[in-house]
């Protein structure tokens, strides 16, 4: 067995006092450090909260416009590859279509100025139901004769009579 003496007992004492006293220095400063680490976790987790919250109110605003976009149709992809070849007329220029009418009437197979000025009653008809307007529509822009103004290349005279619609550029 292992025999101390009366200076060794008191050393052994003395380490034992002041590692405990120790101990409790430092436990008083861990409440600290633990607090201000609960409260970095709920500032973090309200950080995650407004992000998720903001991705689905941006999930939500692109459903809404989705929703809202007509869809892409058939005749679409023919429609850009006439453009890219330049096999159709920017039928934009008339009044009344714009480049959505455009789009939709590329669809319908109407590419070129020629198309419009060529349409029968029968065929004017069922080109307004087709592209959802109202009955009488065409005739009442009269897209026959901006069509031809603009096929003859008379575009000066057209702006001047029809203006030039807003958001297209004048050939």
């Amino acid at each position: 067995m292992l025999q101390f003496t009366t200076n060794q007992w008191a050393i052994l004492g003395l380490v034992l006092v002041l590692g405990w006293l120790l101990g409790l220095l430092s436990r008083a400063g861990a409440g600290k450090w633990r607090k201000q680490a609960e409260e970095e976790q709920q500032l973090r987790l309200a950080a995650q909260e407004r992000f998720e919250a903001r991705i689905k109110a941006a999930n939500a605003r692109i459903a809404e416009l989705e929703k809202s976009q007509p869809p892409v149709g058939a005749g679409t992809g023919a429609a850009i590859a006439a453009a890219a070849s330049g096999k159709r007329d920017d039928l934009a220029l008339i009044r009344g279509i714009g480049r959505a009418g455009e789009t939709r009437l590329n669809e319908c197979g109407v590419t070129r100025y020629r198309d419009i000025t060529g349409l029968s009653e029968t065929e004017e008809a069922e080109l307004e139901g087709r592209i959802g307007a109202e009955p009488g529509y065409i005739a009442q822009e009269e897209w026959r004769e901006q069509a031809a103004l603009l096929a003859a290349g008379k575009t000066e005279e057209h702006a001047r009579i029809y203006g030039t619609p807003s958001g297209v550029a004048a050939a």
